[in-house]
Order: C-alpha cells, then sequence, then structure tokens
C-alpha cells in the first residue's frame, strides 16, 4: 500500500515509460521519410492527442489521486480499470499493427513520433503534480 503522492510518481514513470518506448519506434522508423510534412504531421499528432486526450487523463486522475487524501491504496491505484482497459487495447493494437506490418514505416514514423511525445509529456505532468503534492 502506498500514499498518493507516490501512486502520482507511479503515474508519472509509467507514463514516462510508454511515451520513451512509442517515441523511440517513430524515431527510427523516420529513418529516410524525414521531410518537413511529415514533421509537422507528427506535431499536429502531438498536439491533437495532447489536448484532446493525455492534458485531460493527467487531471482526472490526478484529481482522483489527490482525493484519496492520507488514504494508502495499492500501487496499480494509480489508473482506474477503464484506463487499464484503453491502455491494454492501445498496447494490443500497437504490437499487432508493427508485427503484422499493416502500416508503412513512414506512418508509425509520423503517428508514433506523435504520441510518443504526448505520452511523455503526460509522465511529465504526473511528475509535476508529484513533486507539488504535499501530504
Amino acid at each position: 500500500m502506498v500514499k498518493s503522492k507516490t501512486l502520482l510518481f507511479i503515474a508519472g514513470i509509467v507514463w514516462m515509460i510508454a511515451g520513451f518506448n512509442i517515441l523511440r519506434i517513430g524515431i527510427i522508423s523516420y529513418a529516410g521519410h524525414i521531410h518537413i510534412l511529415n514533421i509537422v504531421c507528427s506535431v499536429a499528432i502531438f498536439f491533437v492527442f495532447w489536448l484532446m486526450v493525455f492534458r485531460k487523463l493527467v487531471i482526472k486522475h490526478t484529481t482522483r489521486i489527490k482525493g484519496y487524501g492520507s488514504e494508502k491504496k495499492y500501487f496499480w491505484n494509480f489508473f482506474d480499470i477503464p484506463a487499464f482497459i484503453i491502455m491494454a487495447f492501445m498496447i494490443t493494437l500497437g504490437v499487432t499493427i508493427r508485427a503484422l506490418n499493416l502500416l508503412p514505416d513512414v506512418v508509425i514514423a509520423v503517428f508514433y513520433s506523435g504520441l510518443g511525445t504526448a505520452l511523455f509529456g503526460a509522465g511529465i505532468n504526473f511528475m509535476k503534480h508529484y513533486c507539488c503534492y504535499s501530504d
């Protein structure tokens, strides 16, 4: 069992690791596809995912975690069940797409670079909340 503040730290680490791994795949896939239009598309994907998904996710889960107060929770309570289901679906879809070569490298490069950066940004924001949270 861990404190609420620790849950914010765990969320930050999990999202930064996920973001780093997705971004790494995107950057590797960019070999031979570095063009200004692709980079602009990656930046656009980052903003779409950051503004429409991950910024809201950080706020939602930070509010929920802070609502626990001094009550200790299991370490996996950094997310709720729907968030774990979404994460499992995203991982399964990503692995399947890459394993079966369903999309060309340029699409993986552009999409994963934007998505990975947004995921990593979510991790950084959880860490910011961790650093600013007082028990």
